[in-house]
């Protein structure tokens, strides 16, 4: 049976923003990616090999063993870049009603892996075009970065890459990098305006494509993957950036750091 996809309405790089501001989503191709970073795509390519040892996520209310992950917080403001000390991922259940009102503590990225320059380019792009679309006269501002490694693999013979459904975060600005995938049909990107019925639905494929969303304008999920070969998985690099402070450090109790 015939696989029906969707291409992503890729833009270019320098249109990013300005898509953000009047459509509330942009969609980059790799090559964009790079560019808009200002590295090397076998910089990032060269990021891909730490998803294969990601640990188990220990937190899915639905009983599923199909997602493994790690998890980092960093400030960012203007080209000063920090990483926070390890902390609980934490949102409300207005935000995320399967998983939210509790502290998750995964484990922490590869401290190998955030000191690679492309690392710093990618988060400091990213509050780039944060400051861009939010910040306005502000601009620069600080950045509460919250960065997730996730893969869902099809070892129970379906991975959700979005258990919790449609949703949206909490925040400002979400990223979210297809890193790879591999032996997996499905996954299909679905972004709908909060406010009216218009969406979008396409599928990303290629290695570093990348999604941007006005969070508070936009709902997204991705579609479950069901395995073509043994083995199969995807990959992704979710990034959200949020102002203020991180989700939860407002909150008696909740989202503290680990020193």
């Amino acid at each position: 049976m015939t696989q029906v996809t969707f291409p992503p309405p890729f833009i270019p790089a320098g249109d990013a923003a300005r898509q953000l501001r009047q459509g509330g989503y942009a969609a980059l191709a790799p090559a964009d990616v790079a560019r808009w970073i200002g590295c090397d795509l076998s910089d990032l390519m060269d990021l891909g090999a730490d998803w294969a040892t990601l640990p188990p996520d220990e937190f899915l209310r639905d009983g599923g063993r199909y997602r493994r992950r790690r998890h980092a917080c960093f400030v960012v403001q203007g080209k000063q870049l920090r990483q926070a000390p390890h902390r609980a991922h934490w949102q409300p259940v207005e935000y995320n009603a399967l998983h939210g009102g509790m502290e998750r503590w995964f484990a922490p990225m590869e401290l190998a892996t955030v000191a690679k320059p492309v690392w710093r380019q990618l988060l400091l792009a990213l509050a780039g075009v944060s400051d861009a679309v939010f910040a306005g006269q502000d601009s620069p501002v600080a950045w509460f970065v919250e960065a997730h490694q996730f893969r869902i693999d099809t070892t129970d013979g379906i991975g959700r890459p979005t258990p919790e459904g449609a949703h949206r975060d909490g925040v400002d600005l979400v990223a979210v990098f297809l890193v790879r995938r591999e032996g997996v049909k499905g996954g299909e990107t679905r972004v709908f305006e909060a406010a009216t019925p218009g969406g979008q639905r396409f599928t990303l494929a290629q290695p570093w494509s990348l999604l941007l969303l006005d969070d508070a304008r936009m709902v997204h999920e991705s579609t479950p993957i069901l395995p073509l070969a043994e083995g199969g998985y995807r990959d992704t690099l979710v990034l959200t950036c949020r102002r203020g402070n991180f989700q939860g450090a407002d909150v008696p109790g909740q989202g503290a750091a680990q020193s």
